[in-house]
């Protein structure tokens, strides 16, 4: 599948997005203790797998990035807070901090018990420096008026001849002539909604209401780019 000219003021990155004229790294959904909560044999450990790969990035975008705001979803569980979570959460203050950036979290549905382990800048819906592009997690449609919305909670994912890849969906002017981009979730514990024959219907999210406008977009680590493919209403005719 070839790029569709498909332009964005963002950069797509492994399951994350960089936005260069606001300064800021944006993923959403780390889920931190989804591995304890879910009895996984050997999980990808208390949040280590999350915190290298951000460590990787901001490395990589380094001194560019100001701000890294995690779109919601920054725990999992609703009732308890697993062991280790705590810990993880301090390294990834850390490691944010090491890269002297800010770091804010918008929080989600699954974040019922944030403010017993994290005491950071946390705030609904946040505007990035470029006044133009709200991030919030989407569960719940957005107060604050924007050119584009960067959002999680939905985990997309396409299956491309029977192989499950987490992609990033782009509506333009999908949400009140605003564009949406969904992120994949940056954990890699989480196993995404296969998104090739959902309706908006089936989305979760409110921002999302007519899926076959949205373009899937996949990463080609190994090219460092990404490849946007059509809508996802001519998607189910090629996939």
């Amino acid at each position: 599948m070839t790029d569709l000219g498909v332009s964005l003021p963002v950069r797509p990155l492994e399951r994350a997005v960089f936005v260069p004229a606001a300064g800021a790294l944006v993923l959403a959904d780390t889920h931190f203790g989804r591995g304890e909560a879910a009895n996984v044999e050997a999980p990808l450990g208390d949040g280590t797998d999350v915190i290298e790969r951000l460590r990787e990035l901001l490395e990589r975008c380094s001194p560019e990035i100001e701000t890294v705001v995690v779109a919601g979803d920054l725990l999992h569980s609703f009732s308890r807070i697993p062991r280790g979570v705590e810990e993880s959460l301090r390294t990834l203050r850390s490691v944010v901090d090491d890269a002297d950036a800010t770091l804010v979290v918008t929080p989600g549905n699954h974040d019922t018990m944030l403010e017993e382990v994290y005491d950071g800048e946390t705030v609904s819906e946040y505007r990035l420096a470029d006044d133009e592009t709200v991030v919030c997690h989407g569960h719940e449609a957005p107060e604050t008026s924007a050119e584009r919305y960067v959002v999680g909670h939905d985990h997309p994912a396409l299956s491309i001849e029977g192989r499950k890849r987490p992609c990033f969906l782009y509506g333009p002017a999908a949400y009140d002539g605003a564009d949406v981009l969904v992120l994949p979730a940056f954990t890699r514990i989480a196993p995404g909604s296969t998104v090739n024959g959902m309706r908006g219907r089936d989305f979760q999210s409110p921002l999302v209401g007519d899926a076959d406008a949205f373009h899937p977009g996949v990463r080609d680590d190994a090219a460092d780019e990404t490849l946007w493919f059509p809508p996802l209403g001519e998607c189910r005719r090629l996939l």
